[in-house]
This record gives structure tokens, sequence and C-alpha cells, in this order.
């Protein structure tokens, strides 16, 4: 057994909850620092370039096995905390093994945070470099959130954890995606991230836009972060013909009909997950006519908005019957945009044939009470229930 590897076991034989490693051996190293965390009951592993961070979890055995293979080769230095005491291991240029052990102060011992005192944790965290938030606007060159763009900050990590749980469910080792209306594409950008290198999924993900511009910037950026699953193409939403069949599917501020489209070619495909974000509601706004109950089309305002929740409230109801479990979420605070929802659709082959027609037999009578005839019922061609 390598020294190393002894004090190594030594120190993990006590209850450790922080670990850092540090002062590269060489400067032709992929990482410049580790930084390790207990997370309950596994640790994660923050893997610092110097413009980017790779997460991973792993156990304490796992852990052990990280930490000897780089000590001594890559790195120099391994500093660690219990609640009681602190560690070091220092290898010098010569190989030579310094260890230490250091009593911890009694009144301020390191804990792990629970779940009730621990500020809030988000998936890109500040601190930890990632250039394509810089690129943003959202980071700072020393990765600190801009104050201005922190509720922006705030809303991209919302995004993220709702597309994680939707593919911790589906427990894929790959995913074909696309992205509708994609626009200058940071999101995109920030899900092939998370996906490709903090989930370690293999991503084959387009992005489409009609604006050529914004594609072949779009397409230099991902050259740029070396995101090679990652491009972007002119077309429109509307007829789109794709190279595969994608397991997801993101429409993101698609303006009025177009989020139809985007989830008609969901559906259409039988992708397994759907995000989408609508906006610009206008088409039932122009259709709506209440004869019978005329309350809610007497006020501009109130009409606008109860017909913005009646094409989602539709939408969703038609991915129920295509054999979709649909959530309907708030993607932002209402505070800082009224446009906060978020369509979130799951495939479940199992649904029940009853649950299905009830959802279709829900839209044709909201369509008949207010004289609607929505594009996503019209693309679908659905039957009389």
């Amino acid at each position: 057994m390598s020294e190393i590897l002894e004090e190594l076991q030594k120190i993990f034989s006590d209850n450790i909850i922080k670990e850092v490693i540090s002062k590269t051996g060489k400067t032709d190293t992929d990482f410049i620092k580790f930084d390790i965390e207990k997370k309950q009951d596994y640790f994660q592993v923050s893997k610092y370039t110097q413009k980017q961070v790779f997460h991973e979890n792993v156990n304490s055995d796992e852990l052990i096995i990280m930490c000897n293979d780089v000590l001594g080769r890559d790195f120099l230095q391994f500093n660690s905390w219990s609640e009681s005491y602190e560690y070091s291991i220092k290898i010098s240029k010569k190989g030579k093994v310094f260890s230490s052990r250091i009593k911890q102060n009694k009144k301020q011992p390191l804990k792990i945070q629970s779940a009730h005192n621990r500020k809030k944790s988000y998936i890109f965290e500040e601190g930890k470099p990632l250039e394509v938030l810089v690129d943003m606007g959202i980071f700072t060159k020393e990765a600190k959130v801009v104050k201005s763009m922190y509720d922006k900050y705030k809303q991209i990590n919302r995004f993220i954890e709702i597309i994680d749980d939707a593919v911790r469910k589906e427990k894929c080792t790959s995913l074909n995606i696309i992205d509708f209306g994609c626009g200058k594409s940071y999101l995109s950008f920030l899900v092939y991230h998370y996906l490709c290198n903090i989930k370690h999924i293999k991503v084959n993900m387009i992005g489409l836009d009609l604006k050529e511009e914004v594609i072949n910037n779009c397409n230099s950026a991902a050259k740029k972060y070396g995101y090679e699953g990652l491009s972007f193409k002119l077309g429109n939403i509307n007829g789109y013909k794709a190279d595969f069949i994608p397991d997801m599917v993101i429409s993101l501020h698609a303006c009025d009909t177009a989020s139809d489209y985007a989830l008609f070619n969901a559906i259409k495909w039988g992708a397994k997950m759907i995000f989408c974000v609508p906006c610009c509601q206008h088409e039932l706004a122009g259709q709506f006519s209440a004869q019978s109950f005329n309350l809610m089309g007497r006020y501009g305002l109130i009409k606008a908005r109860f017909c913005d929740l009646l094409t989602d409230s539709i939408r969703a109801n038609l991915l129920e019957y295509s054999s979709y479990d649909t959530d309907i979420l708030e993607f932002v605070d209402f505070s800082h945009t009224p446009k906060n929802i978020l369509i979130r659709a799951v495939l479940n082959k199992n649904k029940s044939k009853q649950k299905k027609e009830k959802a279709l037999e829900e839209v044709k009578a909201s369509c008949s009470l207010y004289g609607l005839t929505p594009t996503l019922l019209t693309l679908l061609k659905y039957p009389e229930v």
C-alpha cells in the first residue's frame, strides 16, 4: 500500500465533510483544483479548469481511489475537514509525503448543512467558473453573480432543475434534443453543458431559428466552448423535419401559435420529454366569444389574461390526450414577469384511455363555450368525443 493511500484511509476513518485538492504539480494538467463536499450519503466533486467546472458524485471508496490517483501525480496538496479536525497531506517535488492533524475550534465546528438551515443551492453555483455565464453577463470574470442579473440567474437555475427532475426519472444515458426558436441560445448552451458535462449524458442537440446571423454566431460559440454535440440550423418550426427522433423538445418564448407547432411536432415524433414556455398567446383572444358567459370578455385586461391561461390549459389537456403526463409550473416569479408558465410533459405510453378522453372532452367543452378553434387542436385532427 502506498504512503498516500494509507494516509487517506486514516483520514477517511473520521467523518470527513469537506476536502480540497490543490497545488498542481505540473503545467499540463486538465484541472487546477478539486473541491469536494459531503452531501448526506455521497460526495460531490467539483473539478475546476481555468474556465469551467465539472461535477461528479461518488461514494467514499470511490473518492479515496480518486484522491490517491491524482495526489503526487497531478496535485501536491490535500486538505480535509471533519467536525473535530483539519487534516492535510503535502507532497514535496521529490515525492516526500508530509501529513498533519489539527484540532478544530470547538465553538465553531464545521458541520454538514441540513436542508433546514443551508442557503439555497443552485446548479450553477456562484464562484464556480463557467464561460457561457460570463458571456451572458450573469457572472463576472471572477464567477460572481452580477447584482442586476440575479433574477435571471435564478430563472436559469430553475429551468435546469425542472429539466433535471424529468431526466433523473427517465434514467437517460443519451439524449437527442431539439430547441425550437432558440434565439441567442444561451439556455441551449447551459442545457447542453449540464446534461453532457455534469450529468455525463451523451447529447446530440440542435437549435433551430429563423435568423441566419444568430445561427452563425451560435455555431461559432458552440465551437468556442468545445460543445461538439451542439449545433444550430436555420429553419422554421412549422414543418421542420429532424435528422433523428428527438427524445426531448424545448420551446422557449415561441410567439403565439409557434408554440403550438413546436408541441405538435413533439407529439408527432413521440418525444419522451417536452418543455415549453409559451409567449404572446394572442390567438384565442381574437376568437373569444361567450354570449352566455360574457363576464370574462367584458374587460380587456381580464379577457387577455384569461385567454392566456385558457390557451395553456388547452395545450396541457391536449398533451394529456396525446399520452403525456403534463404539469404547468411557475418558471419565474410572477413579480418579475406575467409570462411565467412552463408546460412540462413526459410521455406515458400506459396512460388510461379514460383519462385521455376526459382531457379531450374538457377541451371540446371549453371551445364550444367560448367559440374557439385552437391551432394545436386543428393540427392534431383529433376526433370528436
